[in-house]
C-alpha cells in the first residue's frame, strides 16, 4: 500500500514538472516569436540625452543646452530599440533551453514509475 502510494506521488510530481515545463516552453516560444517591445518613446529618449549633455552651474541651473542632430538621433534611437529587441528574444531563448530542462528531466522518471504501476495491477 506505501509503495503504491509513493509510486502515485511521485507520478503527479513529476507530471506537474512536465507540465509547468511545457507552460514555461510556450510562453518562451512566444516572446521568441512576438518579443516585448521597447517601452522608451523617441521624445523621452530625446529629453533624456539633452537632459545628460546638459551643464549645470552650482545652483542647478543650466549652462548651456546641446544641440543634437536630429536624424542621429533618431539613428540612436533606433539602434537602442532593436538591440533591446534582439536581448529580449536571447532572454527568451535561455528561458526555452531552461524549460526544457524541466521537460526532459522528469519525463524519463514519469516513464519509469507509471510502468511499474501498470505492471502491478
Amino acid at each position: 500500500m506505501i509503495r503504491v502510494v509513493y509510486y502515485y506521488v511521485i507520478l503527479f510530481m513529476t507530471l506537474m514538472m512536465t507540465i509547468g515545463g511545457s507552460v514555461a516552453a510556450f510562453m518562451a516560444i512566444a516572446d521568441i516569436v512576438s518579443p516585448s517591445s521597447y517601452y522608451q518613446t523617441y521624445v523621452d529618449y530625446k529629453e533624456m540625452k539633452i537632459a545628460n549633455k546638459t551643464k549645470y552651474d552650482e545652483s542647478g541651473k543650466p549652462i548651456s543646452v546641446p544641440e543634437l542632430d536630429e536624424a542621429e538621433l533618431l539613428a540612436e534611437y533606433n539602434t537602442v530599440v532593436a538591440q533591446e529587441k534582439e536581448r529580449n528574444r536571447e532572454m527568451a531563448w535561455n528561458s526555452l533551453i531552461k524549460s526544457f530542462g524541466w521537460i526532459i528531466i522528469p519525463l524519463p522518471v514519469f516513464i519509469f514509475y507509471q510502468r511499474k504501476v501498470r505492471r502491478n495491477e
